[in-house]
């Protein structure tokens, strides 16, 4: 009897290209793993409409979605449009509720429109607007995950999360979360898997415990 293969569909985080997910290893007789990778948007379009447009790469039935940080927030909308065997979303928030204040103040007061995206050739820049962080020493790990610097997407971006409405998590989606995330603080409580010392990048440098576990959780 052959075992059934599980077709993994990997969605990266803002300004991310999918070599973030390098490390991330399942069993090959069951799973295989898609990258996925954003593609430039039309200035105004929809989040809905990108997500229905994301879902023609999607090549298989019934499959795992998986997306971290914005990359979790598109994989929701996906979800709406597309037949899923598990909904993963990781360093990630489940509605907009949990925003941090200072982007919930960025879509009061519409500030995401005069944001200085064009100077994101920056790489220390991209690094801020996109984890979080400075990266000072990392400088060489950010230029090899960070690559989408075009300024239609990451207007587009900014204001797609900062614009987010979904009200409350989805109800058959895994929340995987870090207890050390410095973009989205809020985001452990409720329904979520807690990973400790995760930060917002834990996908990268937490892979083993992604690894050893996303097997057990879409099976489970």
């Amino acid at each position: 009897m052959s075992t059934v293969l599980n077709h993994v569909y990997l969605m990266p985080g803002m300004a991310a290209n999918p070599s973030i997910f390098e490390h991330i290893d399942l069993p090959k007789d069951t799973y295989k793993i898609h990258w996925l990778e954003w593609q430039i948007p039309s200035k105004n379009e929809t989040l809905q409409a990108y997500a229905q447009r994301m879902c023609k790469f999607i090549e298989h039935k019934n499959v795992v979605l998986l997306g971290v940080s914005f990359g979790g927030i598109l994989v929701q909308e996906m979800s709406k449009f597309v037949k899923v065997k598990k909904l993963i979303v990781v360093s990630s928030v489940k509605s907009h509720h949990e925003l941090p204040k200072r982007l919930k103040l960025l879509k009061v007061t519409k500030a995401y429109n005069i944001l200085p995206t064009q100077l994101v050739s920056n790489i220390d820049l991209l690094a801020k607007y996109a984890l979080g962080e400075t990266i000072k020493k990392r400088v060489d790990l950010y230029k090899k995950y960070l690559s989408v610097n075009d300024k239609t997407y990451l207007d587009w971006a900014i204001k797609q999360v900062v614009c987010w409405e979904q009200e409350k998590a989805h109800p058959e989606a895994i929340y995987i979360h870090g207890d050390n995330d410095a973009i989205f603080p809020h985001s452990c409580v409720g329904n979520c898997i807690v990973v400790k010392g995760g930060t917002h990048i834990m996908i990268i440098n937490k892979y083993k415990w992604f690894n050893e576990n996303l097997p057990k959780l879409i099976e489970s």
